[in-house]
């Protein structure tokens, strides 16, 4: 994927309210239901959960990375909604191609999210939905509020491991240029690589040589060591469920391999619902119910 701000995320332009809707970002289909706007989706992915009921007879169209492109030029959508993360350019190019309306979205803050469910309410001119965001926004600023009177927590928040071919571990994070950190951040947390940039290739990043220039590579998901974990000693280790499945398993293997850091000495590596940090939309509103108090230091909700 093309790094960001190199011109691939495009601005929504439509004269009209579409009456077709093809969504390809889970996120965002979510995100229109909740604000009382499905009955325009037409089509929708593989992936696409939320709301389960609503969801159940709409057709499934591929997954975000591998749409099957006939198929939505079958449901003859006057707007595609698209991601420049979660969707691959090839599919989105041939659907321009092919002559659709595609909105390429790109948020990578709090803010950026919020005003693009803004540009969809705005279109339907939805009063509705409208309330909906006004009582977003006002929990939102609530939270930030809430957050500036405490301390701010230093977290770790890995979304995928590995180990090389040497059999070295690696685990791949975010950094400030990210929703993630965003997320995070307006609710407390501290990302400890919140300056770190990705390196090319993998052994650069894990410093074992030196790097190639970055070019039009994406820098914001480094992978880190560790002993960079040690070193940026967390309070905090949030083990999402997405786009890795970590499970308890991987939790106790982080339990053993960081005993010197802050967060296992005090017990704090929780499992959490990765859709909380990662999804862009209207599920603020649960993160904004759950994090605050996770990254307190209680322990996730069932």
């Amino acid at each position: 994927m093309p790094a960001p701000g190199n011109g691939y995320e495009k601005l929504l332009q439509i004269s009209e309210p579409p009456q077709r809707v093809v969504s390809l970002v889970p996120s965002l289909t979510e995100s229109v239901f909740d604000l009382g706007l499905g009955s325009n989706v037409v089509g929708i992915t593989d992936y696409c959960a939320n709301p389960e009921q609503a969801l159940k007879d709409l057709p499934r169209l591929g997954g975000p990375k591998n749409p099957r492109i006939d198929d939505i030029l079958a449901m003859e959508p006057d707007l595609v909604l698209a991601n420049m993360e979660e969707n691959n350019r090839q599919s989105i190019e041939a659907l321009e191609a092919a002559g659709l309306n595609v909105w390429v979205t790109f948020p990578k803050t709090v803010r950026e999210a919020l005003d693009l469910l803004w540009v969809i309410t705005g279109i339907y001119s939805s009063v509705d939905a409208a309330i909906k965001l006004e009582t977003l926004e006002l929990t939102l600023k609530w939270a930030e509020t809430a957050a500036q009177e405490k301390k701010a927590v230093r977290y770790f928040c890995p979304i995928w491991s590995d180990r090389t071919e040497a059999g070295q571990a690696w685990w791949m994070t975010f950094n400030r240029d990210t929703y993630c950190n965003d997320v995070l951040g307006l609710m407390g947390g501290k990302n400890i690589f919140s300056a770190r940039e990705r390196r090319y290739p993998l052994a650069a990043d894990l410093g074992e040589e030196e790097p190639e220039t970055a070019g039009e590579r994406d820098t914001r998901y480094p992978r880190v060591t560790m002993s960079e974990i040690i070193a940026g000693n967390p309070e905090i280790i949030l083990l999402p469920s997405e786009p890795f499945a970590h499970t308890e398993t991987h939790r106790e293997g982080l339990l053993s391999l960081l005993p010197e850091t802050a967060a296992v000495k005090s017990g704090k590596v929780y499992l959490v619902d990765g859709s909380l940090i990662t999804w862009h939309g209207t599920r603020l509103a649960r993160a904004l119910q759950e994090l605050p108090d996770l990254l307190a230091g209680d322990s996730p909700k069932d």
